[in-house]
């Protein structure tokens, strides 16, 4: 039989745990210092146009980039061409991209057939037009029949937004208000959803210029705790109930704090038993894991499903929120709307290129199998990432879902509140840790997320594998 979803093994969440424990419970292994120095030397030595682009555009950009993901140590890298595994700066210099845009370009960078649909639209539409378009019924029948639970869709224009609508949409449906999110998840930056951000437990830490009322109603517990969350179901069963809980379905941070295979059911019935909404955060996981989602694969039905960057195959204005219809349409106002309705826009939403980038990214990720193709690949760069722990006798800690591949060297993001001393005392070294082992990898031609996240694509070869293997390996190697 064909392999349908990217991971071939689910993996054992006790197991990944314990190290992971192990791993914070020890003292720091970074890279040496003279070692850093060295790495750190690529910087100056052979990035000086990006270090040019960037010093400049601070002075008219708040910390020189744009995206959150571009914000690396020492400086940011300014990238001038994308094509396939791979990512060319201003210098000329190559990398393997591990990064893949936060996660959505499955085929490759810039993958060609998908790029000449987009040029045949541009010759003809144009980008824009603020009317329909055939291909956003097309992207809605296709997403329909990858997730048979999303019986309507709507498009918008980020992962934020969407999950902005969804919530929104489940207060007005259940006519509830308390939101329920895990601890430390990133569901995008609106006002109701920085709570409880990247640490679990720290509620309204970054809420910076954003009024105490916009998270009122918002709550968090602590990661795999199913017990919390039934607790806060329970009390907010007396004051009104739950609009929704909202999940990633393989654990915050795309799995950095991975769920074990039977979360998302008891979060299914827990949603059931108290009448709230199950909303999933698919931003990453949707048609990464499979075509189903990790919806899909895991066998649960959400009531709301949200997408950001994958649902165009990682073009603008990439993101939407589908589920089941008389949820959504909750969402059918706007111009000549009547009754309650949840009012959501977007004049660039569901925009003609936008919408052919998705229905072709989406047809092509069918015909070639990409996302098991993909999970191939992670499960290639985990097998040797392993081998090189092992070599070398380290505490790190390397686990996959399919084409998501976890790297956690300094442990920073399992820090919580459960242990205040450890992460006040702690918190600020393993960061820079962190910081500095994306860096160092960087300056060996490889690019990931923060230094501990890994995406693979349908490009990356054994090859290029074996070859991101070694280089990964000339960085583990002077940590020993």
């Amino acid at each position: 039989m064909t392999q349908e979803y990217a991971i071939s093994q689910y993996h054992d969440t006790q197991e990944i745990y314990k190290k992971l424990d192990h791993l914070i419970s020890q003292p720091m292994r970074p890279v040496k210092r003279e070692k850093m120095r060295e790495f750190l030397d690529y910087f100056e030595n052979r990035c000086r146009r990006s270090k040019e682009l960037t010093d400049e555009a601070k002075k008219l950009i708040p910390g020189g980039v744009q995206h959150n993901l571009a914000f690396n140590y020492p400086f940011p890298i300014a990238v001038e061409k994308a094509e396939g595994a791979h990512l060319w700066d201003a210098d000329g210099n190559q990398y393997i991209d591990f990064l893949q845009a936060g996660g959505p370009t499955m085929l490759g960078s810039n993958y060609a057939p998908v790029r000449e649909k987009i040029f045949e639209l541009l010759e003809t539409c144009g980008p824009v037009t603020g009317l329909f378009h055939e291909y956003e019924l097309k992207l809605a029948q296709l997403v329909n029949r990858f997730m048979p639970s999303i019986e309507m869709f709507r498009m918008l224009g980020s992962g934020t937004e969407s999950v902005m609508a969804a919530i929104r949409g489940a207060r007005t449906f259940t006519k509830k208000k308390y939101v329920i999110k895990v601890g430390g998840a990133y569901h995008g930056w609106s006002d109701q959803m920085v709570y409880g951000l990247h640490v679990p437990g720290t509620g309204r830490l970054e809420a910076k210029g954003i009024p105490r009322g916009a998270s009122a109603a918002t709550e968090e517990f602590f990661p795999n705790s199913l017990s919390a969350l039934k607790r806060h179901l329970m009390v907010n069963r007396l004051r009104g109930g739950t609009a929704a809980v909202i999940v990633e379905p393989l654990g915050p941070e795309s799995g950095t704090r991975p769920v074990p295979f039977d979360f998302n059911q008891k979060v299914r019935e827990l949603c059931d038993e108290f009448g709230a909404l199950l909303i999933f955060d698919e931003v990453v996981t949707g048609f990464r894991l499979g075509m189903g989602g990790a919806q899909g694969f895991f066998g649960v039905k959400p009531d709301l499903t949200v997408f950001g960057k994958c649902i165009s195959g990682g073009y603008p204005m990439a993101g939407g929120v589908g589920g089941r219809a008389d949820v959504m349409m909750c969402f059918a106002a706007g111009i000549g709307g009547t009754g309650e309705r949840a009012y959501i826009g977007g004049t660039l939403s569901a925009n003609p290129l936008s919408c052919v980038a998705g229905y072709y990214s989406l047809l092509e990720m069918e015909r070639t199998n990409a996302p098991v193709i993909a999970g191939c690949a992670g499960d290639r760069l985990t097998k040797g990432l392993q081998a090189t722990i092992e070599k070398y006798d380290l505490p790190f800690v390397v686990y996959n879902q399919g084409s998501i591949v976890h790297l956690e060297t300094s442990g920073v993001m399992l820090l919580d509140l459960r242990n205040p001393i450890r992460l006040a005392r702690e918190l600020k070294p393993r960061r820079n840790m962190m910081e500095e082992m994306g860096a160092a990898y960087m300056s060996q031609g490889l690019i990931t997320l923060a230094g501990s996240r890994m995406y693979t694509s349908m490009a990356d070869t054994d090859d290029v594998m074996d070859e991101a293997l070694r280089k990964f390996e000339t960085v583990l190697s002077t940590c020993a």
